[in-house]
């Protein structure tokens, strides 16, 4: 009687974990790149005090270059913990300003996130959240620039 429950068990669970499993989806990239009417120096200022105040360190590499570590997502004192082996998402900005001339600003944002749902899985590019997205970054930089 046991074996015969295992042997219909068996081909649901193979089939169930089968379901679960699929292929990679490569993910498009969450860029933008726009002109602003601004000076480049007002945009890059903009740029690091939205990126800082959504919880980003922020790095300038040089004049033109400024890019992030991952979003501090919650703060605490488990969540290096809970992020590395348990993960939810993370997220990081890079970014590109170039001077087009001296009222106008060429400004290119990649917002990348990463996702796992558990302790054995590793990151995975994911689809960007609203609030981490480059166009959402970008609106908030306009804003502070008082271009909307």
């Amino acid at each position: 009687m046991i074996s015969h429950r295992f042997r219909l068990l068996l081909p649901v669970a193979l089939i169930a974990s089968a379901a679960c499993s699929g292929p990679f989806i490569p993910q498009e990239p969450d860029i933008v790149d726009v002109t602003l009417s601004a000076p480049a120096h007002q945009v890059r200022t903009a740029l690091i005090q939205v990126l800082t105040d959504d919880g980003y360190a922020v790095q300038q590499e040089d004049d033109h270059n400024v890019t992030t570590s991952y979003r501090k997502e919650i703060r605490g004192p488990w969540d290096g913990l809970l992020r590395w082996r348990f993960g939810t998402g993370r997220s990081r900005v890079d970014a590109l300003v170039t001077a087009t001339d001296e009222q106008t600003t060429r400004l290119r944002l990649h917002a990348q996130y990463e996702g796992k749902d558990g302790l054995l899985t590793r990151w995975e590019d994911s689809p960007t959240p609203l609030p981490q997205s480059a166009n959402n970054q970008l609106r908030l930089i306009k804003n502070a620039l008082h271009l909307l």
